[in-house]
């Protein structure tokens, strides 16, 4: 089987049973209640996203590709993988020799949970670029052809992730400048222009 028919079956739906639902209340403030459509026990009233867990995921890699890997972008001083200020991390994630980016956040947790959760939506938002769980991530009807290759602003990203490695800059000071400059989380943005912006001023840096 080649590569190509390989990362296909990444793209194969998801079965129910690997499914969960994560409610997520429309104010901060909400108060909390009995939820009539999960059970839980949270802010109300709330929207529920799909998703698939981090066990069902790395099944899913695994069964594609047994020798699957994932790296941070970036290591701290002390060889961990580096946080940007907002407690996000860059990875990459490689998939039958194919390399593609991914962004997570902890989503407010705290201590090591929040590091596992960071790890576990960085492979969410990575393995999306795969087309894993694409369907989850985009309500509508999607064609064969979309979702499987990376966006203008992946390319972008990727570009600059490059730039920034050759210049010995830590990933989290082009996420802080993008943000301090208007253009909002350097990680979901797709703002194209900003970002090649963002690289040309790192490629002017000393």
């Amino acid at each position: 089987m080649s590569s190509h028919e390989q990362l296909r079956k990444l793209r194969e739906p998801f079965p129910a049973s690997d499914i969960g639902s994560l409610p997520k209340p429309t104010r901060k403030d909400a108060q909390k209640g009995q939820c009539r459509e999960c059970g839980g026990y949270h802010g109300l009233p709330a929207i529920h996203l799909d998703y698939v867990g981090h066990a069902a995921l790395t099944a899913r890699f695994l069964d594609v590709d047994p020798e699957w890997t994932w790296e941070p972008v970036s290591l701290d001083q002390n060889g961990l993988p580096q946080f940007d200020s907002r407690g996000g991390l860059w990875i990459r994630l490689t998939i039958c020799g194919v390399t593609r980016l991914g962004y997570g956040d902890a989503d407010g947790k705290t201590g090591g949970n929040a590091i596992k959760e960071a790890i576990g939506d960085a492979l969410r938002n990575a393995g999306m670029r795969f087309g894993a769980a694409l369907e989850l991530w985009h309500k509508g009807d999607l064609s064969e052809s979309k979702g499987a290759e990376p966006s203008e602003a992946d390319k972008a990203r990727e570009a600059l992730l490059e730039t920034l490695k050759f210049k010995q800059i830590p990933p989290a000071d082009a996420s802080e400048k993008f943000a301090a400059d208007g253009h909002g989380d350097l990680g979901s943005s797709a703002d194209v222009a900003a970002i090649k912006a963002l690289i040309a001023h790192f490629r002017g840096a000393a």
